[in-house]
C-alpha cells in the first residue's frame, strides 16, 4: 500500500470520505500550482464540508415527506390580485428566519388558490437551509396519532410531529377531526407553540373552525395559539388548476 493509499484509507476510517476521494486530484493540482500544505488541506476541508452539507440537505428532504421539489419562481403571482398584494409577505416566508424565530403561518383560501403550492415551496426552501421539515395532511396526522394511541405508542408519535423545526399541516377543514382527533391536534399545536414553527393550510376562515374541531372551545384554543405570532394570508381568486386545463 502506497503512502497515498494508506492516507486515503485513514481518511475513510475517519469518515472523511469526500477528502479521501479527492485527495489525489488535490495533490496533483497542488503540485502543478506549487500550493503549500495549508492550501491543500483547506481545499480538502472545503470539499468535505460541502459534501456533508449536501448530505444533510438530502436527509432533510427525505425526512420532510415532501413529494415535489417546487420553488417560488414557479408561483404565478399575476394570477390574482391577492397574490400580488401579498407578494412581499409571501417572499418573506421563504426566508428561514421566520422559522428560527418560531413564528407560524396560516394560508386560508378556497381549493386551487395556491395554499399547498406555497407551503411546499416554503418547506423545500427550508430543507435547502438544513432545517428539519415535516409535511403532512391534517387527517393523516390525526389517523396516525389515533393509531398510536391504540397501540400505546402515542408519546413517540406526538414527538414525531412536535420535533420538526417546521411542521406543515395541509388541508385542514375538508374533514371533521372528531373529539379524539381534535384533542390530539390540540396537543401537537400546544407543544409546538412558541417553540417550533407550524404552517397550516385551510379552506375555512377561523369563524368556521368549530366545524372541523370537536367544539368551538377547542377550535378557539388552537386558533389563539396559532395567531399569537404568525402570518395569516388570505388567498383569493378562482382555482389556478382550471386555468391550467
Amino acid at each position: 500500500m502506497t503512502g497515498i493509499e494508506g492516507l486515503k484509507e485513514k481518511l475513510s476510517q475517519l469518515r472523511l470520505k469526500a477528502m479521501a476521494v479527492q485527495l489525489e486530484d488535490a495533490l496533483d493540482t497542488a503540485s502543478q500550482k506549487n500550493h503549500d500544505f495549508i492550501s491543500i488541506f483547506n481545499h480538502l476541508a472545503d470539499i468535505e464540508l460541502e459534501k456533508r452539507w449536501q448530505n444533510a440537505i438530502d436527509l432533510r428532504w427525505r425526512q420532510s415527506k415532501l413529494t415535489e421539489k417546487i420553488t417560488i419562481d414557479q408561483f404565478d403571482f399575476k394570477h390574482h390580485k391577492s397574490r400580488q398584494d401579498q407578494k412581499n409577505r409571501i417572499l418573506n416566508l421563504m426566508n428561514p428566519d421566520f422559522i428560527r424565530k418560531q413564528m407560524d403561518a396560516i394560508f386560508i383560501g378556497n381549493p386551487g388558490t395556491g395554499k399547498t403550492f406555497l407551503a411546499k415551496c416554503i418547506g423545500y426552501e427550508a430543507c435547502n437551509n438544513n432545517i428539519k421539515v415535516l409535511f403532512t395532511t391534517a387527517i393523516d396526522m390525526i389517523n396516525h396519532l389515533i393509531a398510536a394511541e391504540a397501540d400505546r405508542s402515542l408519546l413517540k408519535k406526538l414527538h414525531y410531529y412536535q420535533s420538526p423545526e417546521l411542521l406543515i399541516c395541509d388541508e385542514i377543514g375538508y374533514l371533521s377531526l372528531g373529539e379524539q382527533g381534535s384533542h390530539l391536534f390540540f396537543q401537537v399545536i400546544s407543544q409546538r407553540h412558541q417553540k417550533k414553527s407550524t404552517l397550516l393550510t385551510t379552506n375555512l376562515p377561523f369563524a368556521d373552525w368549530g366545524k372541523v374541531f370537536d367544539s368551538t372551545t377547542v377550535a378557539t384554543a388552537i386558533a389563539d395559539r396559532l395567531v399569537h405570532s404568525s402570518e395569516v394570508l388570505i388567498m383569493g381568486g378562482p382555482s389556478y388548476r382550471r386555468k391550467q386545463k
